[in-house]
């Protein structure tokens, strides 16, 4: 058994370090609290330190003491709220609890460290002692990512949850492991085009049904796929190949759970105490108390962890609506204004301003995007100018106009044509990235491909033509796993994706589909380069609702770089349908949804067409083209045009 925790004067904090966490300016707790296996004057244990302002008595427990809870105290340093204490013989592996009493109604918990970096696999709580050292091989990646990562690029978003993408049927149908997954992972994401993975939140969690998203370790990957090291191989190999990251990261709100960070030494720590403030309706969960200096180092650390020992290269943060607005899915008398009377949570948008500003300065090249999904401004405008500083917004509204849209029988669509246009009033007021993610495909909404009207053909050429018009519109895509595919089930967290269907000619040409527009919109730079300008983009005709066709220009930096798009949203094809465009000579047509490849019905323009010098859509000469049916074709101009 390991000798009693020992005092030492080599502690990780220093009095600056004290300072500023207390201010609510330490980014680096992570380096700082937890668990830290060390030696020290030769002699090889760890140092714990916890911070439980509020705690009568602070000690560790764990496999190297019994389990118990009076052999190995901590003790407070000074009146910084923080316990700590050298355990010699513990060392990297060791499972281990915080027994915390507190100096209130004599409370007595056995709390996981919420620093921990690696967690046994729920339904156990305990934390384990790691080193997360790992020589990392993606330099090349890391010194061109703020060129990769940059608003002016294509950035194509594959959308997973890792327990769920791919099982292992021979093996009890098992979820992969991140090693696993890492060689089938990227050769799949680097041949269907991809720009970056998203992934929903690997933070540990003891819900698996969560999805991650009641989170109580903000420091460490969930344990079901491996350790620390297999996740950052995974993060590696990805890398290596060209493939950037994201996390899903929740700040909004934390479970209940008895062993994570929820009334913590005693007292509401992390959470307002006040349930009007600290308890989330929706969710069964507690809101950060985010006016707190420390919960606001605890939390920029956690985003800081994740970016610089894990080098992800964005941060996807969950709610941020619900963090915004006192009254957030609350009615009249349960909820507190702000110090002005307003519904504002000033404390959360101070928060939420302080982090993107912070994450900017430390780490360039990376992106923050936010989940927000009301009409609160400048969400992706910089904070100097009143902005909250994320670089991206994720446009709900598309994605609901869209759906809405897509869902309805072709022969009601002229009487909603508003839902298709309307995005383009607002597409240039903020950063936007077009989600069509896992919340389309839960809770009984079914999947992508259910949505879509008509028989099994039209519902197929419907997806194809709805992700044409996804990858031509100004803005970041995101497409979650399955929906490449045309799965016909409901998402399920407990079972893989359906890969069999790809045996299946309309799978398997939708799959083509995907791949090939998203090589396209990676290659045309009028497809992504001034995708937050209106310069970028140009109406040709929106308001074709008696036909059910747009056509639309997107433009580059070069005059050179045009793309024609003309999306016919009927099953009827469109022979002779005139098009003006800006100018003459041959229009290539370079992507037809189609075509048989992905299996379509064939029709198109044989490849191109010429320009005819009469004038239309206000335009000097026009395209007779076919729009064929339920369909997105792109056209570009020779070059040489004369632009």
């Amino acid at each position: 058994m390991p000798s009693n925790t020992q005092t030492i004067d080599q502690s990780l904090f220093t009095d600056n370090d004290l300072y500023l966490f207390n201010e609510g300016s330490h980014f680096h707790l992570y380096e700082k609290l937890g668990a830290h296996p060390m030696s020290v004057n030769g002699r090889r244990g760890t140092l714990f330190s916890v911070w439980a302002p509020s705690a009568k008595s602070v000690a560790v427990f764990g496999q190297f003491n019994g389990w118990d809870p009076k052999a190995n105290p901590l003790a407070p340093r000074g009146g910084s709220g923080i316990w700590e204490g050298f355990i010699e013989g513990v060392d990297h592996g060791t499972i281990y609890k915080f027994r915390i009493v507190s100096n209130r109604d004599k409370y007595k918990v056995d709390k996981a460290d919420p620093f921990a970096v690696h967690a046994e696999t729920p339904p156990k709580t305990g934390s384990i002692v790691w080193d997360p050292h790992y020589d990392w091989n993606d330099g090349a990646w890391i010194e061109q990512r703020a060129q990769h990562n940059a608003h002016g690029q294509p950035m194509s978003i594959y959308e997973l949850h890792l327990g769920s993408w791919m099982r292992v049927p021979d093996d009890g149908n098992r979820s992969m492991s991140y090693r696993e997954l890492a060689e089938r992972l990227t050769t799949y994401v680097v041949d269907m085009g991809f720009t970056h993975v998203e992934f929903l939140p690997v933070m540990e969690h003891p819900f698996t049904g969560s999805w991650g998203y009641q989170t109580t370790g903000y420091f460490a990957p969930t344990s079901r796929y491996g350790t620390p090291q297999d996740f950052m191989y995974l993060i590696d190999t990805l890398h290596q190949h060209g493939i950037g990251v994201i996390l899903d990261w929740v700040p909004s709100h934390f479970p209940s759970d008895e062993h994570g960070l929820c009334y913590f030494d005693g007292t509401h720590l992390f959470e307002h105490s006040d349930p009007r403030q600290g308890y989330h309706p929706d969710w069964n969960s507690y809101i950060f108390n985010y006016g707190r200096h420390e919960v606001r180092s605890f939390l920029i650390s956690s985003v800081f962890n994740w970016l610089d020992r894990y080098h992800v290269d964005g941060l996807r943060v969950d709610a941020v609506a619900s963090m915004l607005y006192l009254d957030y899915s609350r009615k009249a008398g349960e909820w507190i204004p702000n110090d002005y009377g307003g519904r504002e949570n000033i404390e959360a948008i101070n928060l939420l301003r302080r982090m993107n500003t912070e994450v900017y300065n430390s780490f360039p090249g990376v992106q923050t995007i936010a989940e927000e999904s009301t009409a609160w401004p400048m969400v992706s405008r910089p904070t100097y100018v009143g902005g909250l500083g994320f670089g991206f917004k994720w446009d709900m509204g598309w994605m609901h106009d869209t759906l809405s849209y897509f869902s309805r029988d072709p022969i009601h669509r002229r009487y909603h044509h508003n839902e298709l246009t309307f995005r383009m009033v607002y597409a240039f007021n903020e950063n936007f990235a077009m989600p069509l993610s896992h919340d389309e495909v839960v809770h009984g909404k079914g999947s992508l491909i259910g949505k879509m009207p008509g028989d099994d053909w039209q519902k197929f050429a419907n997806l194809r033509t709805l992700y044409g018009y996804m990858y031509a519109q100004p803005g970041k895509k995101l497409l979650f796993m399955g929906c490449e595919i045309g799965q016909w089930r409901e998402w399920n967290h407990d079972d893989g994706l359906d890969w069999q269907l790809l045996e299946q000619p309309l799978n398997g040409g939708l799959r083509n589909w995907v791949r090939d527009v998203n090589g396209l919109y990676r290659t045309e730079p009028a497809l992504h380069e001034i995708d937050h300008d209106p310069a970028g983009f140009e109406w040709i005709d929106g308001s074709d609702s008696e036909n059910c066709v747009i056509s639309f220009l997107r433009r580059g930096i070069n005059d050179d770089d045009v793309i024609l798009v003309v999306c016919n949203l009927t099953p009827i094809p469109r022979h002779n349908y005139r098009v003006g465009v800006p100018f003459g000579g041959h229009w290539h047509e370079i992507l037809n949804s189609d075509a048989q490849y992905y299996a379509g019905s064939g029709q198109g323009n044989l490849g191109g067409i010429d320009a005819a010098p009469m004038s239309y859509h206000g335009r000097p000469y026009s395209l007779t083209i076919i729009a064929p049916p339920l369909s997105t074709v792109f056209f570009k101009p020779e070059k040489g045009h004369g632009a």
